[in-house]
């Protein structure tokens, strides 16, 4: 008999390799060198024999987005029009845009007193002000670029999806994602096979502690009876990512979530209402209205400064002593919930988790796609995918060529992307040419509608297109 010598200390050290041999195989640490650019999914070169006309209902952040694409590209798109109730917005905005006085108005119901004069409405407002200017444009026979999210309501999303194929008016609604090259890159290896047959996903969305507050604390969506829900507010754009990735319809949706942290019973103690009233805790408050807007100087596109820098001071500490942004996040009347989580069914037996979480330090999407052939991972700026059949995986990285000139836009290039879309949808009144359709779209919405519901009442929903 051989006599084993091997102490128990040998043997766990050996044990260990060999499961650490087993958690991380050696076939799959080879990643290619090189990394590939995406490569983005561009429109065919066009330029329309006149420029579309539009008018812009809120001149705000979106509306100056989609609205500068015009002033880049005035041969595809021509602001003729804007309603703003805001007066510096609105004459800003109209300033820009050559926009004549007969053709400003202070409110969305003002621009429909008026017969159609332009070929499009581009509606930017509120997102409890979507329906109305919606269905009257509708009416009216102007075509629409809808902002996110279509409505409020599931009802009031699904009567406009009926207005629109009732009239034939051209409507895309803005999930920009769809048009970023990183996503484009990540649906077209999906479909050509290159991971097998989607088994699972995983999606995250990091909101970021600041933007959280300032966003959903303090800001325009901090309370979805007044606004929209945030899974719709914020998440729509992932639920419908998720849908177009996964490429099949969501059956089954279960979520939870709450409002922990953003509440006056976690208020610290010696805080005031506002950050400006002598908070005894303001100088150690990552929410700090004073650190975040005036010592930083950062998430400042909201507030209407002057053109003077040197008056920008003062300008700030007026908002933090009159607007929602300068009070306290832990005495706002605020209902959004600041983490939430998704299960979801798909056809096919399909599996997908989603995690909207407010508490981070950082941003950008985390995407998880599993197949049968192999797997992609990644964080908006890159991603590898792995070939279970080689065992090699492959880096895709965010260089992009430009030769559209669109890189410079939001969302990795996918707002100017996306106002392109549509004005040749538009220009050729072809509604197949769309790829964020609101027939594509209202898909995303019932997912999200369905979550809240599933949230406030502790069920699984049926998702019901």
């Amino acid at each position: 008999m051989v006599q084993n010598n091997w102490s128990r200390r040998n043997a766990m050290k050996a044990f260990g390799l060999g499961l650490a041999g087993f958690m991380v195989p050696t076939a799959f640490k080879k990643i290619k060198a090189e990394k590939i650019p995406f490569t983005a999914i561009r429109e065919e070169p066009f330029v329309p024999g006149k420029p579309v006309t539009a008018i812009t209902l809120g001149a705000g952040s979106r509306g100056n987005v989609y609205g500068s694409f015009g002033l880049a590209f005035p041969e595809m798109l021509n602001i003729v029009g804007v309603a703003e109730p805001i007066e510096i917005r609105r004459k800003r905005y109209a300033t820009n845009h050559g926009i004549m006085e007969s053709n400003q108005f202070v409110t969305w119901e003002h621009v429909f007193e008026r017969p159609k004069f332009a070929d499009a409405i581009i509606i930017t407002t509120p997102d409890h002000l979507h329906y109305g200017p919606c269905m009257q444009a509708l009416e009216m026979g102007y075509d629409i670029l809808l902002e996110k999210p279509i409505a409020p309501t599931e009802q009031e999303c699904r009567d406009i999806l009926q207005k629109v194929n009732q009239t034939g008016q051209i409507v895309a609604v803005c999930h920009v994602l769809r048009f970023a090259p990183y996503f484009q890159k990540m649906e077209a290896l999906l479909r050509s096979g290159a991971i097998g047959e989607i088994k699972s996903m995983h999606h995250f969305e990091p909101v970021q502690h600041v933007h959280m507050a300032h966003s959903y604390v303090r800001g325009n969506w901090h309370n979805s009876k007044t606004s929209t829900p945030i899974i719709l507010g914020k998440s729509s754009h992932d639920t419908d990512m998720m849908r177009w990735l996964i490429g099949r319809p969501c059956r089954s949706i279960s979520a939870f979530g709450q409002l922990s942290w953003f509440r006056s019973d976690n208020a610290p103690d010696g805080s005031t209402d506002r950050c400006i009233n002598g908070c005894a805790i303001e100088k150690e408050c990552p929410y700090s209205a004073l650190r975040i807007y005036y010592r930083n100087r950062s998430w400042l596109h909201v507030f209407d400064l002057p053109e003077e820098r040197e008056q920008h001071g003062d300008a700030i500490l007026e908002y933090l002593r009159t607007s929602d942004y300068g009070r306290c996040v832990y005495r706002m009347d605020n209902d959004q919930p600041d983490h939430y989580v998704c299960a979801m069914e798909f056809e096919k037996g399909i599996t997908a988790t989603f995690n909207m979480e407010a508490f981070t330090s950082y941003h950008g999407r985390r995407t998880r796609m599993m197949g049968a052939m192999g797997d992609i991972r990644g964080d908006m700026k890159n991603f590898i995918l792995t070939d279970f059949k080689t065992g090699e995986s492959s880096v895709f990285d965010d260089s992009v060529e430009d030769v559209e000139g669109y890189q410079e836009s939001g969302h990795g290039g996918g707002d100017w992307r996306l106002a392109h879309n549509w004005v040749k949808a538009v220009a050729k009144q072809d509604s197949s040419l769309l790829t964020s359709s609101i027939e594509a779209s209202i898909e995303s919405h019932i997912m999200g509608f369905a979550a809240e519901r599933s949230r406030l009442n502790g069920r699984i929903e049926d998702v019901v297109v």
